[in-house]
C-alpha cells in the first residue's frame, strides 16, 4: 500500500504536541488566555501586620511599601475554559520593584488558595502564583458578608465585613494594597534536577467594569496551619474590608526579574 502524499497546495497540520497551551493535549487543564472573568464578586479584608513578617516574605530585590494585608476572596462566576462559580482567597503585601530603571508596584502573593484544579493549574503555569488547594467561601449573612479558608477540617482565615455599610469607589480599594498588579515568584522546575524557571512576574487586570463597591468595618481572624502558614502575617490591627463586583479580563503578563539569567552573568 503506497503511502499517501500531502497534496502541494495544502499545508500540513502540526501535531498537537506542537501547538497545544497546556497538557493533557488533546483535553487541557485550562483555557488558553486571554481570559474574561464575568459575574465576579469580591471581598477584601485589610489588616496591618508587623512589618518584619513582610520584608520575610518578600523575594529580592523587591521592597514592602506598608505594613498592609489584603485578604481577597473572589468568586469568579464565569470564566470561559474554566468554568462557573470559583473561588479564591488571594493574599496579597504592596511591595515595590526597582531595577535597570524600571519602576512596578502592585500586590505580591506570598500565599494563594483555590478550590479547584483548573484555577490551580492555570495560575500556577502562567503567572507563577502559589497556589493550593482549600475550601473557600463567600456568602452574606444576615448584615454582613462573611468569607472563610479551610483546610483539613480547620477554619484557617475567617473575615466579616458589615454588609454594604457605604458607597465608595475602587480607588479607595487600592489604597493601601492594589490587586490589580499582581507579582508573584514563579518557580518551574526542569526534568533534570535543576530549575527551568526562576522569575518575578507581573500581571494586570484590564477592561475592568465596577458594578458595585462598598466599604464597611471589617475584621480578620487567623488560625495557625502548618500548610497554609497564614499565621506568619499576624493580624495587629484592623482598618477596613470593601465588597465589589464587575468584570475583567486578563491578557497575560511580564517577566520583572529573571534569576537564572542574572545568574548567568
Amino acid at each position: 500500500m503506497k503511502n499517501k502524499k500531502t497534496p502541494a497546495n495544502k499545508a500540513a497540520i502540526p501535531h498537537k504536541a506542537l501547538t497545544a497551551h497546556s497538557i493533557p493535549m488533546d483535553a487541557p487543564m485550562h483555557g488558553r488566555p486571554p481570559a474574561r472573568f464575568s459575574d465576579c464578586e469580591v471581598l477584601a479584608i485589610l489588616y496591618r501586620t508587623d512589618l518584619s513578617a513582610i520584608v520575610d516574605l518578600l523575594p529580592p530585590p523587591l521592597e514592602p511599601v506598608n505594613d498592609v494585608v489584603m485578604v481577597q476572596i473572589g468568586r469568579w462566576g464565569d470564566v470561559p475554559g474554566m468554568g462557573r462559580n470559583t473561588y479564591e482567597a488571594n493574599i496579597m503585601v504592596a511591595a515595590r520593584y526597582k531595577a535597570g530603571g524600571k519602576t512596578v508596584t502592585g500586590a505580591y502573593s506570598p500565599y494563594f488558595y483555590v478550590d479547584n484544579d483548573r484555577a490551580m493549574a492555570g495560575g500556577r503555569e502562567f503567572h507563577g502564583q502559589p497556589k493550593r488547594f482549600a475550601t473557600v467561601t463567600l456568602e452574606a449573612r444576615g448584615d454582613i458578608f462573611l468569607a472563610q479558608v479551610i483546610a483539613n477540617g480547620i477554619t484557617v482565615f475567617t473575615g466579616t465585613m458589615h454588609y454594604k455599610a457605604r458607597r465608595t469607589d475602587f480607588d479607595e480599594v487600592c489604597r493601601y494594597v492594589n490587586p490589580v498588579t499582581n507579582i508573584n515568584l514563579k518557580i518551574m522546575p526542569h526534568i533534570h534536577g535543576g530549575y527551568a524557571v526562576r522569575q518575578l512576574t507581573a500581571r494586570d487586570f484590564v477592561d475592568m467594569d465596577i458594578t458595585q463597591c462598598f466599604g464597611g468595618t471589617g475584621t480578620a481572624e487567623i488560625h495557625p496551619h502548618a500548610t497554609v502558614p497564614m499565621y506568619r502575617l499576624p493580624v495587629r490591627e484592623q482598618i477596613d474590608a470593601y465588597y465589589w463586583t464587575g468584570a475583567f479580563s486578563l491578557i497575560g503578563g511580564v517577566v520583572l526579574h529573571d534569576y537564572l539569567a542574572t545568574d548567568s552573568k
